[in-house]
């Protein structure tokens, strides 16, 4: 065990872990945890390697000011080595990335600008021409285009490909990969090509992404569609690209690549990210297609802890129609939270609106039934919350039963869902019954993504 001068000297030589539950058929499954680099991704490595390519080049000088557009982890890679070398780091992410990333970005110092994820290369408001537009109109500033970037694949050229060789004992008959910038691909794609030409490359890749058609078909698309699924999948080929080693790819819907990645924290206890999950359904897929056994390897790109609030949240994956729920033909249908199985966020109305206030902001929801055991007494939102206490802040201590609304409608959990929209106008939540029990509320987001998840 040594002592490390440098959170940068962490970055590579991650651990290999033999699948031991997965159903990879006659194959070996090997998974090489990317996420165990210190800033929880694959993207640590070019974030490195870009930055030091930059620094021997004399691209750039102590304290410059370097911008980048990312979809996925390259942000963080890059904001953990700006940060230990003081470089001022301008990020431009599309709005799908998830809130836990932002949150990390933020935190280690980088500045992160917005943008559409629904538009695509050439579009002003595309992620990486905003970032090469401000790049160029920031005085000094430097652009790291990854996309460009031939420090990108070399950091797997010279890292990542040495490492699964060495680990594997030399014998790698495939690996499974997933492709956004290109780097690891083509970094890996060539080594393997000069120490392992034997060993296949596999190409994980989105629905909707242009890439499994252009190597199964060798046709390249001007049309993708969107996907959820972060840091895979391109709507054109970066110039770095080297697909010349790529046999066989497989394109896996968003709902494969998150189930799949659930089912790899469930069986083997390793949390990954959204992209995992498309490298894992893939590789399986791989794996059950073989006649003879093969060792083969894929990525843990990143680690799961980005992802908790959306592909390891419930609720998250039943409005996006991943998870399947039971279908009632009623209003039931509606209920994300349904009360009978205590997933339905109350107050009593003895508790204080501090404690509402809280809960609301805790479970980042307006309204709060108030239950009185197993009896609805009263609906709280945040307006009766702040009425109540605009005049006087010491009122958030009152209890509940003196804001909350007692007069109240409710909605046979039969009525028709026409019947939630005078509901709505009227201002209010639905609050659904059968009989004398209360089921739980329906709001407006909730018939939204209803109407969504019918959309094929």
């Amino acid at each position: 065990m040594t002592v490390n001068a440098s959170v940068l000297e962490l970055i590579g030589n991650t651990p290999m872990v033999r699948a031991q539950r997965l159903d990879a058929g006659r194959c070996e499954l090997f998974l090489k945890l990317e996420s165990a680099n210190p800033g929880g991704s694959i993207k640590d490595r070019i974030g490195l390697s870009m930055i030091e390519g930059a620094e021997k080049a004399g691209r750039i000088q102590p304290g410059a000011t370097l911008v980048e557009g990312t979809a996925g982890n390259t942000g963080l890679g890059l904001a953990l080595v700006a940060q230990a070398k003081g470089y001022r780091l301008i990020l431009v992410v599309p709005d799908k990335m998830s809130r836990e990333k932002i949150f990390n970005l933020k935190a280690m110092g980088a500045e992160v600008v917005l943008t559409r994820s629904d538009v695509a290369k050439g579009h002003p408001e595309y992620y990486q021409d905003m970032a090469e537009r401000i790049a160029r109109e920031t005085p000094g500033a430097y652009f790291i285009n990854q996309f460009g970037n031939p420090d990108n694949p070399r950091a797997h050229y010279e890292t990542t490909g040495p490492e699964i060789l060495e680990q594997m004992d030399g014998r790698v008959d495939a690996v499974v990969v997933g492709c956004g910038s290109s780097g690891t691909l083509t970094g890996l794609s060539r080594f393997f090509a000069e120490h392992s030409p034997q060993t296949e490359i596999v190409l994980a890749d989105p629905v909707g992404s242009i890439l499994a058609q252009y190597i199964n078909e060798g046709t390249l698309s001007t049309k993708s569609a969107s996907w959820m699924v972060e840091g895979i999948g391109e709507d054109f080929l970066p110039s770095i690209s080297d697909f010349s080693r790529v046999k066989k790819a497989y394109a896996i819907s968003d709902k494969e690549s998150f189930l799949a990645a659930r089912e790899l924290l469930a069986k083997e206890g390793v949390l990954g990210g959204s992209s995992t999950g498309t490298l894992l359904a893939a590789t399986l897929k791989y794996c059950r297609e073989q006649p003879a056994p093969k060792r083969v390897v894929t990525l843990v790109c990143d680690t799961g802890n980005k992802y908790l609030s959306k592909l390891y949240n419930d609720y998250w994956m039943l409005d996006n129609g991943f998870i399947e729920r039971e279908q009632h033909g009623d209003l039931r249908d509606l209920l994300l939270r349904p009360f009978a199985r205590r997933d339905t966020i109350v107050v009593g109305p003895n508790e204080l609106l501090m404690t509402a206030y809280t809960r609301m902001k805790l479970y980042d929801v307006s309204q709060l039934p108030v239950m009185d055991g197993a009896r609805i007494v009263g609906i709280l939102d945040e307006s009766d919350v702040l009425m109540h206490v605009h005049a006087d802040e010491a009122r958030f201590r009152d209890p509940v039963s003196v804001a909350m609304i007692s007069d109240l409608r409710m909605l046979d959990v039969r009525s028709p869902i026409e019947s939630l929209l005078p509901v709505f106008e009227r201002g209010h939540v639905a609050i659904v019954m059968d009989g004398e029990q209360f089921m739980g509320l329906i709001t407006r987001i909730d018939l939204l993504n209803y109407l969504r998840r019918k959309v094929h």
